[in-house]
């Protein structure tokens, strides 16, 4: 890649270098323009989808694709059910290309902070997290470190780390693998929550997806999963059951932490816990902004577990 890659990429993906039709390209006449349609097809998983979000058209994409497919000598694409999945070759050249991504967003922010870090990133993280734990001290934060900015994505299961469409996430299940540099941020106290006066009519539990969730086995080992009518991966929505008094379900506590004074209630806090696991994009362990993110974000975990 040469230098001019770094002002289209700085601009947000908008700028385009003009390629070269005269002569069949090589690898170092790759522009923005051309790896950006790469990361289009695989977002949109289609050449009409990718044209569409480029506001380009659909055979453009196609043979714009195949000269890049050409100049790098890799396939980069399979049509796999009428979707365009990318090969293993076409994530490695996409990592890159976030990775430029980045940094050049990064030099391009460099005059602009006023003092101290800058960058911006995104977190992923279930909404309840987000909420309960984040959102309370992400002022803090900002006040202290004019030069950052975060966006934050509740929609975990829509954000794909993998795909590079996150730089840190907070997940409640470590991952197998991946490549991405992870730690383990806590632990979560679980409750048991029943009705304080009565047996419950039904209880709330995780779909079948979720069965190697703490939660989800404290449920099987008291056998009370067999009177689960209620199945739902949304831990508000158990939350608000809940005050009905009519119905169980073991929570976390970000999750339930403002029915554990509920005299309806009989709050049973378990030995077991969750644990909390920190995904950071491998490229940033070394960013000084991500440290100050990564940072924040424990301090975030360890001021949670550290009140009342």
């Amino acid at each position: 890649m040469n230098a001019g890659i770094l002002q289209p990429a700085a601009a947000g993906l908008q700028a385009c270098a003009v390629p070269c039709y005269g002569r069949r390209m090589s690898p170092g006449d790759l522009n923005w323009d051309d790896l950006r349609i790469v990361a289009a097809v695989r977002d949109a998983g289609s050449y009409a989808g990718a044209g569409a979000r480029l506001r380009i058209d659909e055979t453009t994409v196609g043979r714009r694709l195949a000269r890049i497919e050409i100049a790098l000598g890799v396939r980069l694409f399979e049509a796999i059910d009428g979707v365009r999945r990318p090969t293993a070759a076409c994530e490695t050249v996409l990592a890159h290309v976030e990775a430029m991504a980045h940094h050049a967003a990064g030099i391009a922010q460099v005059g602009a902070a006023q003092t101290g870090v800058s960058g911006r990133f995104r977190i992923a993280a279930t909404a309840a997290v987000a909420e309960s734990i984040l959102a309370p001290r992400t002022a803090s934060l900002l006040t202290a470190h004019s030069g950052l900015r975060l966006h934050v994505l509740t929609a975990s299961h829509n954000v794909s780390f993998s795909r590079w469409q996150a730089d840190f996430a907070i997940r409640l299940r470590k991952p197998d693998k991946g490549d991405f540099t992870i730690a383990r941020l806590g632990s979560l106290r679980l409750y048991l929550i029943e009705p304080a006066s009565a047996a419950p009519s039904f209880v709330c539990a995780y779909p079948d997806a979720l069965d190697a969730i703490p939660e989800q086995q404290i449920l099987k080992q008291r056998k009370l999963i067999d009177a689960a009518r209620c199945i739902t991966d949304n831990v508000r929505v158990m939350s608000e059951v809940l005050r009905s008094g009519q119905a169980a379900a073991v929570l976390p506590e970000h999750a339930c932490h403002d029915l554990l004074g509920d005299r309806t209630l009989r709050v049973t806090q378990l030995p077991r816990r969750r644990d909390v696991w920190l995904l950071v994009q491998t490229h940033l362990k070394r960013d000084p902004a991500a440290r100050v993110v990564i940072d924040w974000l424990r301090d975030c975990f360890a001021d949670y577990q550290a009140r009342d």
